[in-house]
């Protein structure tokens, strides 16, 4: 197991940025940045040895800064979606940016925590730990807050990303990461192909905007049901209201028997390399996104990225949890730290 650093830009504000790259035993590299504690680059060997980078992502910090499909971002302090772009906490209403519609996503487009300039907190051997912080009123969010999100790879083939959270006033605290996968490689094309296992036998149904509508609706009967492994694109274009409203799968899954342990809550196999992800969680829902519209640009090393040349396995609270009472709580303060761990697992 080794860690290594290498400078990889220098932010706006004239902080110098670095890349980690964590290495296992096995060939498997993970490269982070501390710019929005991006996860760059996932090199992966298939069962033959051969080794694909199965992530989406930019050569340069340039990149980073224009990532407008949130490729491989950590999303903070509130992933998703919040309705109206507002939500009360003890009785005051706080008003967010509004960026989608008249809704808010990911906090801010451009000062969101994944386009913040992290400290480097710590590392040792296999990991290293991000650190953030944002004053009361930042972005419109209540609440003194420090973040951490540790990096961790191991011999297993799993990445391991831990976050903690505390606050000295009650706030929202959603945090995610938007990482798109392509077990054939980024550059591979179409995901489609993809076979999915959620283990969630309910969704969150929306309305225009996706924004929930409160409702936890079956999966059975209709084409949000992976809870038996089928291929992404299996039923992607069904004549289904849900799938029309959002141009695909971008829906969040409520993960069955969720109870703030670690849980396997999906598997992804890709047919054309062998490789298979599992994915695990403490949280209690995970955002299946299809890529239905990454922006077509160059990424990485002049791939050509598009629609559905990726997808997403956001884990979470659900999207508007804040303003749904019935919906776990994504409230965290004095009395109640933020702590989540998702483990994405090669097998």
């Amino acid at each position: 197991m080794s860690v290594t650093k290498e400078l990889f830009g220098t932010a706006k504000d004239g902080r110098e940025v670095y890349a980690f790259t964590l290495e296992n035993t096995n060939g498997m590299k993970a490269r982070v940045i501390n710019f929005g504690a991006n996860l760059v680059d996932l090199y992966v060997p298939d069962a033959a040895g051969n080794v694909e980078d199965v992530v989406l992502g930019y050569d340069d910090l340039e990149g980073y800064y224009r990532n407008s499909s949130f490729l491989g971002a950590t999303i903070g302090p509130s992933a998703n979606r919040v309705g109206n772009a507002s939500f009360q906490i003890n009785g005051k209403t706080y008003q967010l940016d509004v960026n989608d519609g008249p809704n808010n996503l990911h906090s801010n487009m451009e000062t969101g925590y994944h386009k913040r300039v992290w400290d480097v907190a710590d590392t040792d051997d296999n990991s290293v730990t991000f650190s953030i912080e944002a004053p009361d009123g930042d972005m419109g969010f209540p609440g003194n807050k420090r973040i951490t999100m540790t990096y961790s790879l191991s011999d297993d083939n799993s990445l391991k990303l831990a976050y903690h959270g505390t606050s000295d006033a009650d706030t929202l605290i959603n945090m995610t990461n938007h990482t798109y996968f392509n077990l054939s490689g980024h550059q591979a094309g179409s995901i489609e192909d993809h076979i999915l296992t959620i283990h969630a036998h309910n969704y969150t149904p929306v309305i225009p905007g996706a924004i929930p509508t409160g409702e936890i609706a079956p999966v059975a009967g209709t084409p949000m049901d992976f809870t038996n492994p089928k291929p992404v694109g299996q039923d992607i274009g069904a004549d289904f209201e849900q799938l029309k409203l959002t141009l695909g799968y971008d829906h969040n899954f409520v993960i069955d028997h969720a109870d703030g342990t670690l849980r396997e809550i999906a598997q992804i196999e890709d047919p054309k390399s062998g490789r298979k992800l599992k994915a695990y969680t403490t949280l209690p829902g995970v955002q299946f996104y299809a890529g239905n519209c990454i922006t077509e640009e160059t990424g990485k090393r002049g791939a050509a990225y598009k629609p559905r040349c990726g997808m997403c396995l956001e884990t979470q609270y659900f999207p508007d949890t804040i303003n749904k009472p019935n919906f776990p709580s994504a409230v965290f303060g004095p009395d109640r730290d933020y702590h989540a761990v998702t483990v994405y697992q090669f097998i």
